[in-house]
């Protein structure tokens, strides 16, 4: 019951919203006009009021939360007509909502997760023999009676890495092959961009490390090895094509379909570290100018 209760409610609050714009297909231009001259005379009014005797703020509700993101899609110079709040806390409330509906859309898979018990129990086994391997402790779980211990790799996720972290000398490395390849290298990265209905859009870019000019770019909602490809002959024409590219190690730029193009068209693939974007450090920087700046 309570449900219903909070959507009938939610209902009755979209319906107080919506009834004036519908109201407004009724109207004159004229009306239109005065009605709005009426009502930001009384805005400006309570602004004043606001500003000068410190008036309550009041809390934004989340049916006006949703007809303001709905509304900073649509309207034009939407952020000037906007006073109780700023515009970076509606572009907040969309970017809030679109987690929100995507976390009640993800279910969770996998094996389900070990007590608080068993980490422990995995932590004390490796602090006393630190020496053993995540299959060591695993069969060490099993000798001490723990029913379905979990596997070598769930335990290894819980002990401490024993990965080194990379030395000056291999950074200096890479770092002085992108310093003497800059002019025949080209970079190429994908990110993800939330619409308003809560879908992902997916977004290829290649840049050339050189001139820091986008070469191309491309926007689909389900990115394949083919439409990467195609994305790169338009990108390529003429032979125009770098000596080197540099990716992660995301599924399609490692597919079998993407390295036959590379290799067929004489372009030399060059894959960052798994976890290492510092490698990647043009394109990865355009993403974020454009997140910033365009988003």
């Amino acid at each position: 019951m309570s449900i219903i209760r909070s959507l009938y409610a939610c209902f009755r609050e979209w319906m107080n919203y919506l009834m004036p714009f519908l109201s407004l297909f009724f109207k004159s231009s004229n009306d239109i006009k005065l009605e709005n001259i009426a009502l930001r005379s009384q805005l400006a009014l309570y602004k004043q009021r606001y500003e000068k005797q410190k008036l309550p703020k009041p809390t934004p509700t989340p049916v006006f939360r949703q007809l303001w993101v709905i509304l900073s899609k649509y309207l034009v110079n939407w952020k000037s007509h906007l006073v109780l709040v700023k515009p970076e806390t509606v572009i907040k409330w969309h970017r809030t909502a679109f987690k929100q509906q995507w976390r009640r859309k993800s279910s969770k898979t996998g094996r389900p997760r070990i007590s608080q018990e068993t980490i422990n129990l995995i932590k004390r086994v490796h602090h006393e023999n630190p020496m053993l391997s995540p299959e060591k402790i695993h069969e060490k779980l099993q000798l001490l009676g723990i029913e379905k211990p979990p596997a070598p790799n769930t335990i290894a996720k819980y002990i401490p890495s024993v990965r080194k972290p990379p030395t000056e000398k291999q950074i200096q490395t890479w770092k002085t092959f992108l310093k003497n390849h800059q002019s025949v290298t080209w970079a190429t990265d994908f990110f993800t961009i939330p619409t308003l209905t809560f879908d992902v859009l997916y977004v290829l870019v290649i840049i050339d490390h050189q001139t820091r000019k986008i070469i191309s770019f491309g926007v689909t909602y389900n990115p394949t090895a083919q439409w990467t490809i195609q994305q790169f002959r338009n990108a390529t024409p003429y032979g125009e094509v770098p000596k080197y590219l540099l990716h992660d190690n995301d599924t399609i730029f490692r597919s079998k379909a993407f390295q036959r193009f590379l290799s067929s068209s004489g372009i030399t693939s060059k894959k960052t570290a798994y976890r290492s974007p510092w490698q990647n450090p043009h394109a990865e920087r355009v993403i974020g100018t454009i997140k910033r700046e365009l988003y």
